[in-house]
């Protein structure tokens, strides 16, 4: 199991305590086929509405779809809105709900038109104004009751007048008080408001505005986020950059900067909350900064390929996961010419390379062996492959059990190997001869002048290596066990 399918399992730990602007998404879904003969705008034929939690709300469903409880805070008004989106958050799972009602304000209520694929509009009622007196009080008295049993905190901002300053300040230095980790997701231009957090996740749009800087590249990103870290005394920042995927800047260290997860996009609403609720559960899980990061980036690649305000859940982020692996090991079977491309990097970087060839036809102990101790002589191991064809030649048309797509993955799967080249001809010489490997190993059961290769890689000082083999394993055997195979 990987680190990350590991750390997917752990999520469940998670405690997180989400503090911030509650709100009632509703979406009206429709078709178009006319433009309105009153004013150029398209006429939505309504077919179906959809409400759900929004802002800090969807934060908390997130933390909990993913396994983790939540405890959330928020604000709402005494008035319709504000009772439906209670008694939703009330019937989540793994969400314990703490809202204080303002009978001064009316709820936050986004209503998002869509005509298939495309938002044509977002309607927003709401009141703004920031939290105070009697209000905030409440909002720091639920905080100071629900500190105690959670991991993290996770401050939402979407400036609708929960982190007013009667309650950002006094929320963080409780916080601090208490011991416990802070993430803020901030909408103020003014980072220092936020001073002390120990990661801030702003987008590039609110970076740029909060330093003057553009971040229309890494390093100008980079440069970013290291001035709001030193503006705002914060720990680490990540900055989310939509299409460019996010970069993460943390203390002395190299910035990390992923791409973003390919997928189609259907609709990035809500995405912000997703990335935010996998960054606070996977760092209570127990994930470091980068690795949080890393699975936060995937997860948010997950809801912006879903409807509206959509959460993610750990098969999600398990299948995006086991997806990415296959990439990764179909990756590793290439051509030739990629292949000296690669060995050149190596090289450069003062690697050494050791080459092994052979059918690999159904994969047994002895091959893991063999393989295990060739990784195990040098940096990389690239293996040479006989197509179906060169084994057809060699071994008879009963052989290969298994086609030479199959075995490249099965082989390009295993940890020990770096590369794998696919060849025709009867013998790797070819490979060897344009690899030029350091170290050449085969199975002890041949003599020197029975390695293909040996007199080239010695002539130009590299070394032949006998691996020892395992006894009672080869695939002749099994086949016979089996009782013989017909070829696929």
């Amino acid at each position: 199991m990987s680190a990350d399918h590991a750390l997917v399992e752990r999520l469940a730990r998670a405690r997180v305590l989400v503090l911030g602007d509650v709100m009632l998404d509703r979406y009206v879904y429709g078709s178009v086929d006319r433009m309105s003969p009153e004013a150029p705008v398209p006429v939505l034929r309504q077919e179906s509405l959809r409400a759900m939690a929004g802002g800090a709300g969807n934060v908390a469903r997130n933390v909990a779809a993913l396994g983790g409880k939540a405890v959330l805070i928020g604000l709402i008004g005494d008035d319709a809105a504000g009772r439906q989106l209670a008694e939703m958050l009330g019937g989540e799972q793994g969400v314990t709900v703490r809202l204080v009602t303002d009978p001064g304000r009316r709820t936050t209520v986004k209503t998002r038109f869509v005509a298939g694929r495309q938002q044509l509009l977002r309607a927003d009622d709401e009141t703004a104004q920031p939290a105070s007196g009697a209000t905030a009080a409440s909002l720091l008295d639920a905080l100071d009751a629900a500190l105690p049993a959670v991991d993290i905190v996770l401050l939402s901002d979407y400036a609708k007048g929960v982190l007013g300053d009667e309650v950002l300040q006094p929320a963080i230095a409780r916080i601090h008080g208490a011991g416990k980790k802070l993430i803020a997701d901030p909408k103020s231009r003014d980072f220092r408001r936020y001073a002390g957090a120990d990661l801030l996740t702003p987008n590039r749009t609110e970076l740029a505005a909060a330093t003057g800087i553009a971040g229309e590249d890494d390093s100008s990103v980079a440069a970013a986020a290291r001035q709001a870290i030193k503006k705002a005394r914060l720990g680490a920042v990540l900055a989310t950059r939509g299409e460019r995927g996010m970069t993460l800047v943390a203390g002395s260290a190299e910035p990390l900067h992923l791409c973003a997860e390919a997928r189609e996009v259907f609709d990035v609403s809500g995405a912000g909350d997703t990335v935010i609720a996998t960054l606070a559960v996977a760092l209570a899980a127990g994930a470091d900064l980068a690795q949080a990061a890393r699975l936060a980036n995937t997860a948010a690649g997950i809801a912006t390929g879903k409807l509206g305000t959509a959460v993610v859940r750990p098969a999600d982020l398990l299948g995006a996961l086991q997806a990415r692996d296959v990439l990764a090991t179909e990756a590793k079977v290439v051509a030739l010419e990629t292949a000296l491309e690669r060995v050149a990097i190596w090289r450069a970087a003062g690697e050494r390379i050791a080459f092994t060839n052979g059918c690999f036809d159904l994969i047994h102990p002895g091959h893991v062996s063999l393989l295990s101790q060739a990784r195990g002589a040098a940096d990389r191991l690239i293996v040479g492959l006989n197509s179906d064809a060169s084994i057809w030649r060699l071994k008879g048309p009963e052989r290969p059990v298994q086609n030479e797509t199959a075995r490249g993955i099965v082989l390009a799967s295993m940890s020990a190997v770096d590369l794998v080249l696919l060849f025709d001809e009867d013998t790797p010489i070819e490979l060897i001869r344009a690899l030029r490997p350091d170290i050449l190993v085969k199975g002890a059961d041949y003599r020197i002048d029975q390695v293909v290769g040996a007199d080239l890689v010695k002539n130009y000082g590299g070394r032949v290596l006998f691996a020892e083999l395992l006894p009672g394993h080869s695939t002749t055997g099994t086949i016979a066990q089996m009782g013989g195979s017909r070829r696929p």
